[in-house]
């Protein structure tokens, strides 16, 4: 059956989700599925067709080829697959620099790292490996396809310590090695994902599930996505050059106990593209109630630049809008050496227990510069929001309560934290192109910045130590891999 199965793809025109396992005994060793010139779509090379299921031997994808994904496709497979199949650990996906991904959108095309087993993505700064939409140039959407989704055995809050990704499409996580090694994901770029599993319950651009610190994560880029950009559940992965490119929701969402390090990361919004839920830079939760359970969410960020939607006093954005940071719902973060811009509030420090943890001193914010918008109302923030999301006028810091005995702004400007807020982004030498679109941002920093000094690490481990507060000082470690008008490209 599986061989007539084979015939019967190789010998037609259309793509079906149909063969639910494979590996090299029936499709051979170039990852499965059937090599097919498609001309029509204006694909410049021949398109395998990686056909719903499991890969349960190591399989190597390479550029001269490229690859669509058809359904969910599975790197091994979770012991608790509703199949009850049995479970398929150590298999490596191996991507060669720059080959090319694409998902189809009729059937929800997504990649699944499930736990014990690995990709390694590994491109280049001038041979990317991208994931993107199948659609021709000029008719790519958010939502195209589902995305990447890494699955480890690090520890994580939830009950048990085990928990599947919304969705409920088998993204188990967790376990009990914090030191995991879900593979390596460098020099990539994950374009138009977020494809809806349920109503609002989209898959993330790149989802970390639990993911551990043996994983490497680094030269990311997530544009156009349908939810949030990078979201972590979990884990204590470390990351570094992270761009969150014009997605929906929210930029770098992090939740159920993630205790990674985080830095250089940059997060650049589409004044028209907001989510109904409210779309924010950082929406920090320790889980979804709140609740005191341990690990706590506690990564450390340095080095994140924040731009919101707002270039100016006479743009119009979505009022669906919210927080440069949204921290929330008993979480732990610590942010540092960091610039948020242009949103209708700078930070939002959210409910009892998590102002709290800020007066205990146990979610940190030092060395971070908020800064508004020129005349947009009489502080920099103007006005904006909804009636489900009620911000009359926008201010630099708001809150629930107060932090202790303190006010928050008050709280934020304590002198050994060396936070500083400015009027307008213009104050800080950031170049006005990084809110434009269709062109390439100049992210360096213009001479005389007061952002290319400042940075402390006093204490601190784990973090390149840099002068520059920000994503960027005088390199743009974007140069050559990252792509900005990904909507012209011709694959």
């Amino acid at each position: 059956m599986v061989f007539v199965l084979a015939g019967t793809l190789i010998f037609s025109s259309c793509k079906k989700t149909t063969i639910i396992e494979y590996n090299e005994a029936e499709f051979g060793s170039g990852g499965g599925g059937t090599t097919v010139p498609n001309p029509a779509t204006g694909f410049t090379k021949p398109v395998v067709e990686v056909e719903n299921g499991s890969i349960t031997t190591n399989t190597k994808w390479t550029k001269d080829k490229i690859y669509r994904l058809n359904g969910f496709v599975r790197v091994g497979r979770d012991p608790k697959n509703k199949a009850g199949l049995a479970a398929v650990e150590g298999v490596t996906l191996e991507i060669e620099a720059g080959t090319v991904i694409i998902g189809d959108r009729e059937s929800k095309g997504t990649l699944v790292v499930q736990r014990g087993n690995k990709l390694i993505a590994e491109g280049t700064a001038s041979q990317p490996i991208i994931f993107t939409s199948e659609r021709a140039a000029g008719l790519r959407e958010p939502g195209d396809w589902g995305g990447v989704v890494l699955c480890g055995k690090a520890t994580n809050n939830q009950a048990g310590g085990e928990a599947e990704l919304e969705g409920a499409y088998e993204g188990w996580h967790g376990g009990t090695s914090d030191a995991d090694n879900s593979g390596i994901l460098k020099y990539v770029r994950i374009d138009y994902a977020g494809t809806p599993i349920n109503p609002n319950q989209e898959v993330n651009s790149l989802t970390m599930g639990s993911v551990g610190s043996g994983t490497v994560i680094d030269y990311v880029q997530c544009s156009y996505g349908l939810d949030d950009a990078f979201e972590w559940f979990g884990g204590t992965v470390n990351a570094k050059h992270l761009i969150a490119y014009r997605g929906l929701d929210d930029d770098f969402d992090v939740d159920f106990g993630f205790r990674g390090t985080v830095q250089f990361a940059v997060g650049i919004r589409d004044a028209n593209s907001a989510d109904q839920s409210g779309s924010n830079g950082f929406e920090v939760d320790n889980d979804g109630t709140g609740s005191s359970v341990s690990p706590y969410t506690s990564p450390q960020f340095s080095n994140v630049t924040l731009i919101g939607p707002k270039k100016d006093r006479n743009k119009t954005i979505s009022t669906q809008f919210q927080n440069a940071m949204h921290l929330r719902r008993n979480n732990k973060i610590k942010i540092y050496n960091s610039v948020f811009t242009a949103y209708p509030n700078g930070l939002f420090i959210d409910g009892s227990t998590t102002l709290a943890n800020a007066a205990n001193g146990e979610l940190v914010l030092k060395n971070n510069v908020l800064a508004g918008v020129d005349g947009w109302g009489a502080n920099g923030y103007g006005t904006g929001g909804t009636t489900t999301f009620p911000n009359p006028i926008g201010v630099e810091t708001k809150s629930t309560g107060n932090v202790g005995a303190q006010a928050i702004e008050v709280w934020f400007k304590t002198a050994s934290f060396a936070n500083e807020t400015y009027a307008k982004w213009q104050d800080l030498g950031i170049d006005g192109s990084i809110f434009d679109l269709g062109s390439t941002p100049k992210f360096t920093l213009n001479t005389g910045s007061i952002l290319l000094a400042g940075a402390s690490f006093t204490g601190l481990t784990g973090f390149d130590v840099v002068s520059h507060r920000g994503a960027f000082g005088t390199t743009d470690w974007t140069a050559g891999w990252a792509n900005f008008t990904p909507q012209t490209n011709a694959y």
